[in-house]
Parts: structure tokens; sequence; C-alpha cells
């Protein structure tokens, strides 16, 4: 997975893993939107370019597992990163994917990744993420999940 610099289109190897409790002391409200020190009990992931300890962006997580389903309770870009003059490109996606990868390892043929998008954002994710209405949630399956990964995780 890369993320591409929006100033020179160069290239970044990144990495997801998940956020470690003195992690929490540099995720503030001002820097990444939410209160992510209310998500301390949930399975919250990072992405990062590798070698470099800067935050990229955090997802936080829950599994439904009677659903073959992973829901998507928080995500976000660092406030740089975030608008038309965004530092990197491709933050979310990769996200999206990362999260999608675990479905499909946790679920197969039957994943589904969800999310319940806040305002006009929602158009945003059905456009750049192929997500489809489902109800009250927006939701990606194994089709539109093969999609994410043929686009975000080709290397």
């Amino acid at each position: 997975m890369i993320v591409i610099s929006s100033a020179n289109g160069k290239e970044y190897k990144v990495e997801i893993e998940a956020v470690q409790a003195n992690d929490y002391k540099s995720i503030t409200k001002s820097r990444y939107f939410f209160d992510w020190k209310k998500e301390q009990s949930q399975e919250v992931y990072k992405i990062k370019i590798v070698g470099s300890s800067d935050i990229l962006g955090l997802v936080s997580v829950e599994r439904i597992p009677e659903e073959w389903r992973i829901h998507i309770r928080l995500i976000t870009v660092s406030k740089e990163n975030k608008g038309s003059d965004k530092e990197y490109e491709n933050i979310a996606g990769n996200l999206i994917t990362f999260i999608s990868k675990i479905a499909v390892r946790e679920y197969g043929e039957l994943a589904c990744v969800s999310l319940k998008p806040k305002g006009a954002i929602a158009q945003h994710y059905i456009d750049k993420f192929g997500m489809n209405i489902t109800g009250m949630t927006l939701s990606v399956e194994i089709e539109e999940i093969l999609e994410l990964i043929n686009t975000y995780d080709y290397d």
C-alpha cells in the first residue's frame, strides 16, 4: 500500500498497525477531528509511512461476526491530509482496504464492511470507494472489496 505526495506525485510505502496505548498522547482532537481516547477500548488502527512515526490517519472498527461484517466506527485522516490541498492521497482508501482484507480473511465470500457516514460525506464514499447504500449505513461486499484491493493494495 502507498500514499502519494500531492506536491510532487512521489509514492511512499505505508504500514497499518494497531494503535498502542502510548500513541494516544499524540492523537489529539485538533489534529484528528475526534476524541480518539474514547475509542481506546475498541479495535483501532493507524496508518503511517514506513520508517516514520507520524500518524496520517486512524480507523476504529467493531467486528459483527453474526452478520459476517466489520463496522467502521470512526475513520479520519490527519488535519493536513484533508481537503483539496492535502499532503498525501490514498489514506482513507488504504484504511478501508485494510479493514476489507480483514473481513475477507474472517468471513470469506460473505465479507462485508460498513460505516455510518456523517453528513454530506456519504456521496464521497459512494463515488470514491464504491460503497452501496444499505439502510442507515454504507457498505462494500466482496465485489467492491476486490475492487478496493485492486485499487489500493497492488504491490
